[in-house]
């Protein structure tokens, strides 16, 4: 009598784990080459290019001639760039609480319940975020005239000069009343999409144990409210730093209020496009995104030790 065995199962061959390691991040290369491309073209690029630029200056004798910092050594010195610098950092530290206030009591109030027409509020509070800035500006711009704008004609009415937007001490918050006009909506929308996340197993736990409204609002949506605040303000200060299109453009209108170094980015294009001064513009660009990055990084480095603690 033979007895038969079966054969023994084969035994599968395991690859090295280095090689397989390397294929599977080779793999993952593939799949991020075309972003590493465009970010690489699009951002990293000009970036550099902006650098390079700003170590460089054209002189009358020599031509262009490398300079090391000497731009950035006399953009510190700069009056013009320090008086943009400043307004900015004043319309800052003004306009943004103020337009983030307004945006958070309208995402309040449309996630309440209680407003009649919410969905017709919610979506004419976000309208002026997609009135493109030229319009915009254009818009208001004639409304502050004096002569033939709604300024003009309450002037007119009361039978003094009560509202006097295109004056020197009322320009920067005429343009601060264009930009919070402009982008409540946007940052309401943010504020509502966080309230919507929240359960509502919440509010109802809250309510058998007694608790108001206004104690929901401070224990729970502010809370909750915590990374979109975050969010939107550091959006709002990159936004301010950026502040261009209204004063570029309202300065047509009113050309002896807006001086060309009204803001840095202002500064920045006509030293660029007027003055033919690419190095020192590229010199202004690269300290204004350094600054930038800079409060943009502390603001949410602060916000996320809160939303930790």
């Amino acid at each position: 009598m033979s007895v038969t065995t079966a054969p023994p199962p084969p035994v599968r061959r395991r690859g090295r784990p280095g090689r397989t390691q390397f294929r599977t991040s080779l793999a993952g290369l593939g799949f991020m080459a075309p972003f590493l491309v465009v970010f690489a073209l699009v951002f990293l690029a000009p970036l550099a290019y902006s650098i390079y630029l700003s170590l460089f200056r054209d002189q009358l004798i020599g031509g262009n001639s490398f300079v090391g910092f000497e731009n950035y050594l006399q953009a510190f010195g700069d009056p013009k760039f320090w008086d943009g610098a400043l307004r900015v950092a004043i319309f800052l530290v003004v306009q943004v609480p103020v337009m983030l206030v307004l945006a958070l009591v309208a995402a309040l109030a449309l996630d309440s319940g209680r407003l009649h027409g919410s969905s017709f509020f919610r979506i004419g509070i976000f309208l002026p975020y997609a009135v493109p800035a030229v319009v915009a500006v254009l818009m208001w711009g004639f409304m502050y005239s004096e002569r033939l704008g709604l300024a003009g004609n309450i002037n007119s009415f009361v039978g003094f000069d009560l509202v006097t937007p295109f004056t020197q001490q009322w320009i920067l918050v005429a343009i601060g009343n264009i930009v919070t006009w402009s982008f409540v909506g946007y940052n309401m929308l943010i504020f509502y999409s966080a309230l919507r996340t929240i359960s509502p197993d919440l509010y109802e736990a809250a309510g058998l144990d007694g608790a108001g409204q206004f104690r929901i609002l401070w224990s729970i949506k502010i809370p909750a409210l915590r990374g979109a605040i975050v969010i939107a303000t550091i959006f709002s200060i990159i936004g301010s730093f950026q502040l261009f299109n209204e004063p570029n453009i309202l300065k047509t209108i009113v050309p002896n209020l807006i001086p060309t170094y009204f803001t840095p980015n202002m500064y920045a294009y006509n030293l660029s496009f007027v003055g033919q001064q690419y190095n020192y513009a590229a010199t202004i660009a690269i300290i204004m995104g350094l600054i930038t990055a800079i409060i943009a990084y502390v603001v949410q480095l602060r916000g996320n030790r809160k939303e930790l603690s």
